[in-house]
């Protein structure tokens, strides 16, 4: 898939995401432990959100499973890239480390999500340098 196929906003990569989106270009979903209080975070940030330690948090790789916490399902949106798939899923997905994430759900009709329901990463290669994380119902 080229640039101009995708039509959607892409992620700023620099700093302190540059880690999380090379982990997901290599299929590998990283999240951050702080070094100090052992807490998960998520979104990448340079310091840690629980405690506030000086020691930037290290990146762990995360199960990649989860559960849907919360979703909505999108019926209109008018902005190119995201008109062609209405209707979708934007989900906050709480992983087995415990952090939240915005995701879309995929492989599911709108329909079947339901809050709770155990949900898997799955990655998509959308340009030659990103890759973004989306999630999935879970295999049984």
């Amino acid at each position: 898939m080229t640039t101009q196929q995708y039509k959607k906003l892409l992620p700023a990569i620099s700093g302190e995401t540059r880690p999380y989106w090379e982990a997901c270009k290599r299929g590998e979903l990283l999240i951050q432990k702080c070094q100090k209080c052992g807490k998960y975070q998520f979104y990448p940030r340079g310091f840690c959100s629980h405690c506030w330690a000086n020691e930037p948090p290290q990146w762990v790789k995360a199960s990649g499973k989860g559960k849907v916490y919360t979703f909505t399902v999108t019926y209109q949106n008018r902005s190119p890239g995201y008109a062609e798939e209405v209707p979708y899923v934007l989900a906050l997905v709480e992983l087995e480390e415990g952090v939240r994430m915005f995701t879309n759900i995929l492989e599911c009709k709108p329909e079947d999500v339901r809050i709770g329901m155990p949900v898997e990463v799955v990655f998509r290669k959308v340009t030659d340098q990103v890759t973004i994380p989306y999630f999935r119902p879970a295999k049984a």
